[in-house]
């Protein structure tokens, strides 16, 4: 009989303990259920929580930052262009920006050229300009963010008697380029976003 009654009082205890352990820890951990407390002391419920969800891209057409950490509503694009100056040639290479957009760029030319990097603001007269860099060059790499909307880029003259190649390699959150020849022709470009480009690159 004694080991009868022992073999009970032994399953009630361990009954209650199973019983403690469920609302104090599992119900906590598991279903963020907590009668007594105790799982918010523990931290316990934090477990059950639903992960939190993504935060989704910045939205709209404007690709200009939209935070600090210059968060843009598309993916950023690049560009490679070769543009070939005949003796006494000038050329025109600009990108559309919004206003604090950013773009990197990398130039170079295999001969003297007449340089100014200049942007034109949007809605702007066509005489309008305002000039960020015309040093003598023959290369440059950087970074520029647009004070304001519109095209932004390159003049480049060819001031001899020698044909000029200059290399332009940019990448940023611009949309198409636009090239303005000497001989007073445009052309639009099209520029390529990042899923264009192959993962075996």
């Amino acid at each position: 009989m004694d080991s009868t009654r022992n073999l009970f009082k032994a399953m009630a205890a361990a009954f209650v303990v199973a019983a403690i352990v469920l609302v104090a820890f599992v119900m906590p951990a598991e279903y963020g259920v907590d009668p007594i407390g105790v799982g918010r002391a523990l931290g316990l419920t934090a477990i059950s929580a639903p992960a939190l969800a993504p935060i989704p891209p910045p939205q709209g057409e404007t690709l200009a930052p939209v935070a600090l950490v210059a968060l843009y509503p598309g993916q950023y694009k690049f560009d490679a262009r070769e543009i070939v100056l005949g003796p006494y040639e000038y050329v025109e290479f600009k990108y559309h920006l919004a206003k604090g957009a950013t773009m990197l760029f990398s130039w170079r030319a295999d001969g003297d050229v007449m340089h100014d990097f200049h942007g034109d603001p949007e809605g702007a007269p066509a005489d309008v300009a305002q000039s960020f860099d015309a040093a003598p060059r023959r290369q440059a790499d950087g970074s520029f963010t647009a004070p304001f909307a519109g095209i932004h880029g390159w003049y480049w003259e060819n001031p001899g008697g020698d044909a000029v190649t200059v290399r332009l390699h940019t990448a940023g959150f611009y949309s198409n380029g636009h090239q303005f020849n000497s001989d007073r022709t445009r052309h639009t470009h099209e520029v390529r976003a990042l899923d264009t480009i192959s993962a075996d690159n």
